[in-house]
């Protein structure tokens, strides 16, 4: 599964619009410095979040973007949708007319497995998840006695 650069640019930017939340508007500039992403594509990224009701904006001295929606209340399936983008590992799984061997065709229900698998955690996983990812697993070093005088 390939996934796009205006989908990595959308959840990237949704992101940065989630961990300012409750701040005020955030002008695309910062967004764009941030996340390491050319502005004038983010603008373009910024349109479709806000046409699909991902993010409202405002205009003026300070304006800028913020989410419409909760964190929580988007799913990385909902932003792939927003760009029109198929989660289709093969054609033959949109379209069983793609291929004239879907009828007996080995393959099939091994890909619609990891399609789904795929799906599963597209559905599952939230901007909120990615604001504060895990971090790294920190094992405490044991306690040396200290030696008294």
């Amino acid at each position: 599964m390939h996934i796009p650069i205006k989908v990595d640019y959308a959840v990237r930017a949704l992101v940065a619009l989630a961990q300012q939340q409750g701040k005020g508007p955030v002008h695309a500039t910062q967004v764009a410095k941030t996340m390491a992403m050319p502005e004038p594509y983010l603008n373009h990224i910024l349109n479709t979040l806000s046409k699909h009701g991902f993010t409202t904006t405002l205009r003026g001295p300070l304006g800028g973007h913020m989410l419409a929606k909760a964190p929580a209340d988007i799913n990385l399936s909902m932003v792939m949708s927003a760009f029109d983008e198929s989660n289709a590992l093969v054609g033959c799984l949109d379209d069983e007319n793609a291929c004239t061997l879907s009828d007996c065709c080995a393959q099939r229900n091994v890909w619609q497995t990891v399609e789904d698998a795929i799906n599963t955690i597209l559905e599952g996983t939230t901007i909120a998840d990615l604001v504060t990812p895990p971090g790294p697993a920190f094992v405490e070093a044991p306690k040396r006695a200290v030696p008294q005088a």
